[in-house]
């Protein structure tokens, strides 16, 4: 895998272009998505993800305020696509079951 450094010190840009913490292969959209969908602080983010340190959490915020903008439509890109692959699935066997038994 081939990474490009970034001026954020644990901060690296992966061959697609989508901006991970570095020595990990969590991306900083997935951290920004779990702050935006349960309100976490980069302390919960800590507690949540023992494995990265808080510089790196706080790195990878700062990285997205400063691009928030494009990160914005990478996330929403992405939503996209699962909603896409969700259609196209069509409604999975247990919801069906489920709705027979008027549980949904």
């Amino acid at each position: 895998m081939s990474l490009v450094t970034t001026k954020y010190e644990h901060i690296a840009v992966d061959e697609s272009g989508a901006p991970i913490i570095a020595g990990t292969t969590m991306k900083v959209v997935e951290l920004v998505t779990e702050t935006r969908a349960y309100g976490w602080s980069a302390e919960e983010l800590h507690f949540q993800h023992p494995h990265l340190t808080l510089g790196q959490i706080y790195s990878a915020l700062a990285y997205y305020w400063d691009h928030a903008e494009k990160l914005d439509q990478d996330i929403e890109h992405r939503l996209q696509h699962i909603e896409q692959m969700h259609q196209a699935a069509g409604p999975s066997p247990l919801m069906a079951r489920l709705k027979a038994k008027g549980l949904r």
